[in-house]
């Protein structure tokens, strides 16, 4: 009874926590538009704390559903393509951490309000195959990051083999955002379609690996 009411106030603490950050993240308007302007120009105005205030918004995406892609590309506008990358990696590693434990903690019924119906066939197949179909799937950035990341919460997979998965499956998919970002400025330039060019490629891929590898219901989900 006790291990019981104590699992229910862990519950009550975090939906608060969460509900304070959500209504936090709205007050300041910090993902307002949607535009890689408004974040670069919000995120510009911490001056020397810029790179922090940058990973503490990667970090607070998974509780806004707002595209970590646009995100990805401003910090390459802003900090260029290695130290963009950088901190965008290290964003995305806490903010997939946020997402698991949320599932871990608050438990299906509340994580299917987030993420609708896109997680029945997802957390079966992270269940049997565990950190290589997160690496696979981190390698779809096609597939929500979010959505994998609670998914993955759901299961028995261990946060370790979680994190690393994610680690190395996001590697492709920061670059070429990123790298879209550090090459804004050279517009007209060879650099610049090269970087596009990344991107097509990225989505090409995706979409073979999508039809290859996944089963055709986790394709529709």
């Amino acid at each position: 009874m006790k291990e019981r009411n104590l699992k229910i106030l862990k519950g009550l603490l975090s939906v608060l926590i969460l509900v304070g950050i959500i209504f936090i993240i709205k007050k300041l308007n910090i993902f307002s538009g949607n535009s890689t302007k408004n974040i670069e120009d919000f995120v510009k105005s911490y001056g020397s704390l810029a790179p922090i205030i940058y990973i503490i918004m990667f970090a607070l995406v998974p509780l806004t559903l707002f595209p970590d892609s646009i995100l990805a590309i401003t910090g390459g506008i802003l900090f260029g393509l290695l130290e963009g990358y950088i901190y965008t990696t290290i964003g995305a590693m806490i903010g997939g951490s946020i997402s698991f434990y949320i599932s871990k903690i608050l438990g299906r019924d509340f994580i299917k309000n987030i993420a609708k119906n896109k997680l029945d066939k997802l957390e079966k197949i992270i269940e049997d195959k565990g950190f290589v179909i997160v690496i696979l799937l981190r390698l779809i950035p096609l597939f929500p990051f979010d959505v994998i990341s609670y998914g993955a919460g759901l299961t028995s997979i261990k946060y370790k083999d979680f994190i690393l998965a994610t680690l190395i499956g996001t590697i492709p998919g920061i670059l070429v955002f990123t790298n879209i970002g550090a090459q804004w400025v050279n517009v007209g330039k060879s650099s610049f379609y090269l970087s596009i060019a990344m991107l097509i490629g990225l989505i090409v891929i995706s979409i073979f690996m999508k039809k290859r590898f996944l089963s055709k219901d986790l394709r529709e989900e």
